[in-house]
């Protein structure tokens, strides 16, 4: 699908088509210079929206963020062949800081935030790259966004609980004004109540922020719920793409992704065994 179609699919028939901010073009990455774990894959994020990468373990979701984070090379992966584009330039040989003051944020998977700091003081290292005054303007939207970090603003986050932790990991991206803001697992953990909040706060970055998202997920409802577009990884290859009203309308995805068939729900010991029977795999 080009990145024409991709755009007037996204949201209404009738929208206008929406340039790609972020690309990766035939992509492919080896780690340890033997082990293939992305083949040829092509992804446009068109600005302004939001985009899902959807699959289970090991599909390559998180190998494409550190392609486009510049911190492959922390594990022996590199980029054999292809490229990352932002704005239509080439960023994949840049450095992480260097694609950060380009706009280019990620919040890794398991939160990681600075544990024997204070909310406040990993709020500031997130807008080191800012003014003064741009950081004191960053945290107070953070705080709009996420009442309880303000509300605790002086508490170690050591001890905080996990759905805090990760809304300070996001708070803590968004401290540097990024462009794009890409997420990588963000409900893993966490209970159904925080991660509701969570996607609120991604909605309203789009929506209010006009931010655009990459968001790497396994949960496929959650991520259909709110996502313009999507595409579904397996084995280092994109097997389907489409807007996000076509995918969870699609029968195998409905099946393989969010356990749902024409029968009725599927049982967990159903779809635990489901690339027996993936058409798109055989």
């Amino acid at each position: 699908m080009t990145l024409a179609t991709q755009t007037r699919a996204m949201g209404e028939e009738t929208a206008p088509e929406r340039p790609a901010l972020l690309e990766f073009r035939n992509i492919r990455i080896v780690y340890d210079d033997a082990i293939e774990a992305i083949r040829d894959v092509s992804i446009a994020v068109p600005e302004g929206g939001i985009v899902a990468l959807l699959g289970s373990n090991g599909a390559g979701k998180s190998t494409l963020l550190k392609a486009m984070s510049g911190i492959l090379h922390t594990e022996e992966g590199a980029i054999e062949n292809g490229a990352v584009r932002f704005r239509n330039d080439e960023v994949h040989r840049l450095a992480p800081d260097e694609l950060v003051r380009r706009g280019i944020v990620q919040v890794p998977e398991g939160r990681r935030v600075f544990p024997a700091l204070t909310i406040e003081e990993n709020l500031q290292m997130g807008g080191y790259t800012r003014s003064k005054a741009e950081a004191r303007e960053r945290r107070d939207k953070v705080f709009a966004l996420f009442p309880r970090l303000f509300e605790r603003r002086e508490q170690i986050a050591g001890y905080m609980s996990g759905g805090e932790q990760q809304m300070l990991a996001i708070g803590r991206a968004l401290m540097t004004d990024p462009v794009l803001l890409a997420l990588d697992e963000p409900s893993l953990g966490l209970a159904p109540l925080i991660i509701d909040r969570i996607y609120e706060v991604i909605v309203r970055l789009r929506s209010e922020m006009k931010m655009t998202v990459l968001l790497v997920e396994q949960n496929a409802q959650r991520a259909l719920d709110i996502a313009d577009y999507a595409y579904i990884l397996e084995t280092g290859r994109v097997v389907l793409d489409g807007t996000a009203q076509k995918l969870s309308a699609n029968e195998d995805v409905r099946e393989f992704y969010l356990g749902v068939s024409s029968s009725g729900r599927k049982s967990l010991r159903d779809v635990k065994h489901y690339k027996r029977r993936k058409r798109w795999l055989s």
